[in-house]
């Protein structure tokens, strides 16, 4: 990318992105150093009524999946059209749409549960419906639409019109600023012509409506920008390209949409022309949430395929459970499914009391359970052996359970990259946190200001840094006594809060060492994010266990878990700690360019060229060194 693209690029994700903090935020806060404690404790309870409506249609829910076959949805890679029937005449598709427009008005919290359970069911159930939900059009209508419009289409949502999410292109991924597809305005002003092609719809083949991206060009009466638009599949110009495959998820609906001089209606335009990128970023502050609870339905179900396989599978004598290198594992996937559940609860919790800004709890959510429950499925592969690598209907086929763990690993594979790659994760979140120390000091980091203006800029950034960074030494956190009342879990919370303020201070001194160069040291960025994930889902486990604990539910049980989570989470916060200023990501960096220059072509030797879609060895797109 030229520095032009990337300085466009910049400027458009920097416009799309949401600057004001007008609501209180844990994660923020946590990036700032200060353990907000009184923002997820006491824990944010759901209402007496969401819990009633929430419980019935769980249990109608699941009586209705029994009938589910999910190894035919795994053979045909087609959900039945009697299960789509039969989930829209559960209102399964109105879950997250107010009652007021036919819908079930599920609080986030037993949405995410009502998903996991889909999940359970088979995979790609979890990702029709929050597909559908969570990015489709009725979440950016209840944010963004009118009145008319939320009357026009919701209703026809909540009972079973698909919607999805068009975004993504064939050479547009990460970076909308490449965005190709036009909305040119008529005339007359009555509409917009549509044209472009869109890559990996989900829901894409079988929507009714969908939110379409698309550039509309600057002009007279036209500020321009990328804007969102509703576009009905019956639309002339409307096609879908194909129907794409992948390694997992096999019965999704995944589509190359081609949108070819379609009329789309201004009535449409989902907020104003040029708020396209912030109503999708909007969208998926909760839409995010989605993903965590249906991977939270991955690692339950891991724990319950390890507990019963190392309980009746002996080796040497005894079960394998029995055996340390075993055990070593177990006691990980039970930790980390512990910790996960009470990640994907308090986010949800947070979601549902609406005073909180949760941008950066649903980015940590999605960020920290993708891939901690990527971990705990290579290790349930692994305590399963052979019989995890077969599939479930080979195993079925000779007698066996039919336990799908290599299909659990294929479905979740792709959670670390959809709806932002873990890496895009981590730069977007890594922003939100050194975002208070731009405000403070940015403009030193600006190399063509003049002097006087970085003069001013320095003092202004002295005064602020000499209230602040005392104020990272000392803290509740090297008190014996601090929540107490957390009993056994408070050593944990102490030590959150003290490395919440160790986080802060390496954020200061890591823009201090590398000044403009910072935004380009994502390793070290990305570290600094994965300890603050680490800190959330502490915290999250600690007011999670002591919630269960005054239910006089599992309260026992709940406390272990959590303590034996946080002892795991802090020694991998230790090594992140240690890793931001001894690592080799200068050197790697050196060697991934020599690669790339083709210095190490010869590794590549020694396999045919037709070995499956191999390409045959290039010259190098540089001259090798």
């Amino acid at each position: 990318m030229s520095e032009d693209s990337a300085q466009k690029s910049r400027r458009v994700a920097e416009g799309a992105r949401q600057r004001e903090w007008t609501q209180p935020s844990f994660g923020r806060e946590l990036f700032l150093g200060r353990l907000r404690l009184d923002l997820i404790h006491p824990y944010p309870r759901p209402r007496p009524e969401e819990v009633e409506k929430g419980e019935a249609f769980l249990g109608r829910l699941a009586k209705f999946l029994e009938s589910v076959d999910p190894l035919q949805i795994e053979r045909d890679s087609r959900i039945p059209d009697q299960v789509i029937k039969g989930l829209a005449s559960l209102g399964a598709f109105g879950m997250n749409i107010a009652e007021e427009y036919g819908g079930l008005g599920l609080s986030q919290v037993y949405y995410n549960r009502a998903l996991q359970l889909a999940n359970s069911a088979h995979a790609a159930l979890g990702a029709l419906l929050s597909a559908h939900q969570s990015i489709g059009v009725p979440k950016p209508l209840k944010l963004f639409g009118t009145d008319e419009q939320k009357h026009r289409f919701l209703p026809r949502l909540a009972r079973g019109e698909i919607s999805a999410f068009a975004l993504t292109e064939p050479d547009v991924g990460s970076d909308p600023a490449r965005i190709h597809a036009s909305a040119v305005p008529t005339g007359d002003g009555s509409a917009y012509i549509l044209n472009g092609t869109k890559l990996w719809t989900t829901n894409g083949t079988i929507a009714r409506l969908l939110i379409v991206m698309a550039e509309v060009p600057a002009g007279e009466g036209h500020p321009g920008g990328i804007t969102a638009f509703v576009v009905e599949s019956d639309m002339h110009g409307f096609k879908v390209l194909r129907r794409n495959a992948f390694m997992g998820l096999r019965g999704i609906e995944n589509a190359v949409l081609e949108f070819k001089d379609v009329r789309v209606p201004k009535e449409n335009v989902i907020g104003k022309e040029g708020e396209g990128l912030k109503i999708a970023l909007v969208t998926l502050n909760t839409g995010r949430l989605s993903l965590p609870a249906t991977n939270l339905t991955a690692a339950k179900a891991c724990l319950r395929i390890v507990r019963n396989w190392a309980n009746e599978r002996e080796q040497w004598g005894r079960p394998i459970g029995k055996h340390d290198a075993i055990a070593q594992l177990l006691a990980d996937i039970s930790a980390s499914t512990f910790g996960m559940e009470a990640v994907v609860e308090l986010s949800g919790a947070l979601a549902d009391q609406e005073r909180n800004d949760i941008r950066l709890e649903a980015a940590l959510a999605k960020l920290w359970v993708t891939e901690t429950v990527w971990r705990t499925a290579d290790q349930t592969m692994q305590v399963r052996g052979g019989r995890g690598y077969e599939t479930a209907e080979s195993l079925k086929a000779r007698g066996e359970q039919p336990i799908p763990t290599e299909q659990i690993m294929r479905d979740l594979r792709v959670s670390r990259i959809f709806e932002g790659s873990t890496e895009i994760m981590r730069l977007f979140i890594a922003r939100e946190a050194v975002d208070r120390h731009l405000e403070v000091g940015g403009e030193l980091l600006d190399p063509e200001l003049d002097l006087k203006k970085r003069t001013r800029a320095a003092a202004g950034a002295a005064a602020f840094y000499a209230r602040w960074l005392p104020s990272l030494t000392v803290g509740k956190g090297r008190v014996p006594t601090s929540y107490r009342e957390f009993g056994k879990l408070a050593r944990h919370l102490r030590y959150a809060e003290r490395n919440a303020r160790k986080l802060a201070r390496s954020i200061f001194y890591g823009m201090s060492r590398y000044g403009p160069k910072l935004e380009f040291k994502q390793a070290f960025l990305g570290r600094l994010v994965d300890i603050g994930a680490e800190l959330y889902a502490i915290s999250a486990a600690c007011v999670y266990a002591r919630m269960l604990a005054e239910d006089n539910s599992k309260s026992g049980n709940a406390y272990e878990l959590a303590d034996l989570f946080c002892r795991q989470s802090e020694r991998r916060i230790e090594v992140l700690f240690d890793a931001l200023w001894h690592n080799e990501d200068a050197r790697n960096y050196k060697a991934a360019q020599s690669m790339l220059d083709g210095r190490y072509r010869w590794l590549e030797e020694g396999i045919i060229e037709s070995w499956g879609v191999l390409p045959p060895i290039a010259e190098p797109l540089r001259q090798a060194g």
